[in-house]
């Protein structure tokens, strides 16, 4: 298990205590505030369909500024360099505007309640359980890594051993989520949005100071780490090593198609959020207005990690006790002043809870509606499964605080989530995308589609990647390349199945699929229309031939 790096306490004082009480008092307000609206299952996991757009787009942003963001992308920063604002520019910004106008009006035309709850329409209960499945444990996993996090953070203030701030920070989100539901977590995601940036914008500013800015920073990682460090595109042209060791077929269609796609577009912690909201108009709306500020944030978290990388050059090393997630908590000691400290800690600490409640948060919608009230208990009371997600809310956050303990036996964080997402997300994507633009797509074909992508890319990360069949530099690479196989082999398994099974019948399509009438949606297509989007076949065997080729520069 990676503890944090001995030594590493921050200097807190009174002030510091006081500014993180008012915080936490706040929240549980704002939980006790939200609890009064909450009467319904629908108000508690949906928060009755009825929240503004900016609010929506704040939380959909504010979701997702959890460890992935902090401490993940900040470690990214202090291992690759300049290479994270991939992440951003090129694996995100492009897929949530595709889930705004594309997606979305599918999404909220046809009333579901979750990202499965599309799939069991779309196909048939058994790629509905699958993928119900499926995504209450990557979201139990992931969970775990923003409170693992988390608990370095409160280990560093308070000097508490890890296991004890993985219980009470576990602790902290589980009462304001079981109090005030899915409009609790939301209201207080807007609050930490911009409780984030205030911890952030110092610990930026205040780094570069440090280095004697952006020249002295880049002056000084170029001639400790070489120019490739401080580019985003250079030497990742086939064959040429780069310190991400991914070039950049695997970045466009790994990263900024597959997994990126994959994670906007079908993770139920974002677009739960969109779900929220009191129109379609809101709803599509909702990922365009986070797509703003996720431009700029990159250079919030990416600028720490290279100046950590400056200031603690030994970080990340063998021997050294540091990992790249100690990159934050240490600029925190070397640079904040008393008061600014304070502010830090607590949005750091907003971040973490933010990033865990979606993951919960999305959890206990998926276990009650999609599994709990489908498959085990169905008919009941809207009462009964009011209480049972309170119920199954308190048994999510206790798995976190196991998967948690997980989380910590990596040094990258970043590197476990995308692990994660090309397991879990990218599978269920191209189930999605085949069966949005597919109108011929098989009932069957989702769950083997599901089952093909997960099993492949899990082959590859743990057979060809860790075993050394093929040499694939780093972890990310060996991610990115994960993503691209689990897709194509979700894609062409679902082709072959479609081929020997019966489609869904027509009339139950109305709204599911691209071109075909439903309020809302666009108009059905003009006779004999055979746009590129209804040829998957002939796109699935083209993927194909893309991911071998992502394995051809490791091959030699």
């Amino acid at each position: 298990m990676h503890y944090l790096a001995d030594g590493l306490r921050l200097p807190t004082n009174g002030l510091d205590y006081a500014i993180l009480a008012i915080y936490f008092a706040v929240v549980l307000g704002i939980g006790f505030a939200a609890r009064a609206s909450v009467k319904t299952s629908l108000d508690f996991f949906l928060s009755g369909r009825s929240l503004p757009a900016w609010v929506t787009g704040l939380a959909f942003v504010a979701a997702n500024l959890g460890a992935t963001e902090i401490l993940g992308m900040a470690a990214t920063g202090a291992q690759y360099g300049v290479a994270v604002v991939h992440w951003y520019w090129i694996g995100a910004i492009p897929a949530m505007v595709f889930l705004g106008l594309v997606m979305m009006p599918f999404y909220y035309g046809s009333k579901v309640r979750s990202v499965p709850e599309f799939l069991l329409q779309r196909f048939d209960r058994s790629a509905h359980l699958l993928s119900s499945v499926l995504f209450a444990f990557a979201a139990i996993l992931i969970a775990g890594v923003n409170l693992y996090a988390l608990s370095i953070v409160v280990e560093a203030l308070l000097g508490w051993p890890q296991w004890v701030s993985i219980v009470v920070a576990g602790a902290f989100v589980l009462a304001y989520i079981t109090i005030g539901g899915l409009s609790s977590a939301i209201y207080n995601e807007v609050l930490q949005f911009f409780v984030i940036l205030a911890a952030l914008l110092p610990l930026t500013f205040l780094g570069l100071k440090r280095v004697g800015g952006w020249d002295g920073l880049t002056g000084s990682l170029e001639a400790s780490h070489g120019p490739e460090f401080l580019t985003a595109w250079g030497g990742t042209g086939i064959g040429d090593p780069n310190p991400l060791g991914a070039n950049w077929l695997t970045i466009v269609l790994g990263l900024g198609f597959v997994l990126s796609f994959g994670y906007w577009t079908t993770n139920f912690a974002e677009v739960q959020r969109a779900l929220s909201a009191k129109n379609l108009s809101a709803a599509k709306r909702t990922p365009l207005i986070a797509a703003f500020p996720k431009i700029f944030i990159v250079f919030l978290v990416m600028i720490p990690g290279l100046v950590a990388a400056v200031v603690v050059p030994k970080i990340g090393t063998a021997g050294s006790g540091l990992t790249y997630n100690d990159a934050i908590p240490l600029l925190m000691q070397e640079l904040l002043p008393n008061g600014v400290l304070g502010i830090a800690v607590t949005g750091l600490l907003a971040a973490f809870m933010a990033g865990m409640a979606a993951n919960v948060s999305s959890f206990n919608t998926v276990f009650t509606y999609d599994i709990w009230a489908k498959y085990v208990k169905t008919g009941r009371d809207d009462t009964y499964y009011l209480r049972f997600g309170r119920l199954i809310t308190a048994i999510g956050v206790l798995c976190s605080i196991g998967t948690a303990f997980l989380a910590s036996s990596f040094s990258n964080i970043m590197g476990y989530l995308q692990t994660l997402f090309s397991f879990f997300n990218v599978p269920m994507f191209v189930v999605f995308i085949i069966g949005m633009f597919w109108k011929r797509a098989s009932m069957k074909s989702g769950v083997w589609g599901l089952l093909a992508g997960t099993t492949a890319a899990m082959v590859n990360y743990f057979v060809v990647y860790k075993q050394g069949i093929v040499d694939i530099p780093s972890e990310q690479g060996a991610n990115f390349v994960s993503a691209i196989v689990g897709f194509v082999a979700g894609a062409v398994v679902m082709v072959v199945v479609t081929l020997f099974t019966a489609p869904k019948p027509e009339a139950e399509l109305a709204g599911l699929v691209y071109g075909t009438r439903s309020p809302g949606m666009a108009e059905a297509p003009a006779e004999g229309d055979d746009a590129w989007y209804r040829r998957p076949a002939l796109l699935g065997w083209g993927a194909v031939a893309i991911a071998a080729l992502c394995y051809i520069p490791y091959s030699f």
